[in-house]
């Protein structure tokens, strides 16, 4: 069996939660020293990667698909430790979209996603958007990065 790139994430991950079992939607991320996350060295597979966690599905049996956004990430909220660990929890900012993208833009960041804070997990008929940052530099060349892959693979 082939070890994956992520599996001691995955190990950490389910040490780092005080749960029987949960889905957490995230990202699985690279933290520069600065704290931004680095795409290319997680590409790369260099460093510890972490999991930047922002919403909360499942947990120990229970469905929470039909919360609130603002409900699940309370309850997202009280199993993520406040110290980081390998899981990281993505808070959220309420009333002020357009400062924080401007904020965003001018710290080199890839963007923000809009949700509604009583908007539903439903992806058929999804509430949110990501707004992304048009001059982040670390999306220059990424398209073509892919493409490559992608005809090589074939």
């Amino acid at each position: 069996m082939r070890s994956s790139a992520f599996d001691a994430l995955c190990v950490s991950l389910a040490a780092a939660l005080p749960v029987g079992e949960a889905i957490l939607d995230g990202e699985i991320v690279h933290l520069g020293s600065d704290g931004r996350p680095r795409f290319y060295p997680l590409l790369r597979r260099r460093g510890d990667p972490r999991f930047y966690t922002f919403d909360l599905l499942w947990l120990d049996g229970q469905d929470l698909r039909a919360l609130p956004l603002i409900e699940r990430k309370r309850l997202l909220r009280s199993i993520v430790a406040q110290e980081p660990t390998s899981v990281l929890y993505a808070d959220h900012v309420e009333g002020t979209g357009v400062d924080l993208f401007r904020l965003v833009c001018e710290q080199d960041l890839e963007g923000i996603v809009a949700k509604l804070k009583t908007g539903l997990y439903t992806p058929e008929a999804t509430t949110w958007v990501k707004i992304k940052n048009r001059g982040y530099s670390q999306a220059e060349a990424r398209r073509e990065l892919f493409e490559r892959r992608t005809a090589v693979g074939t």
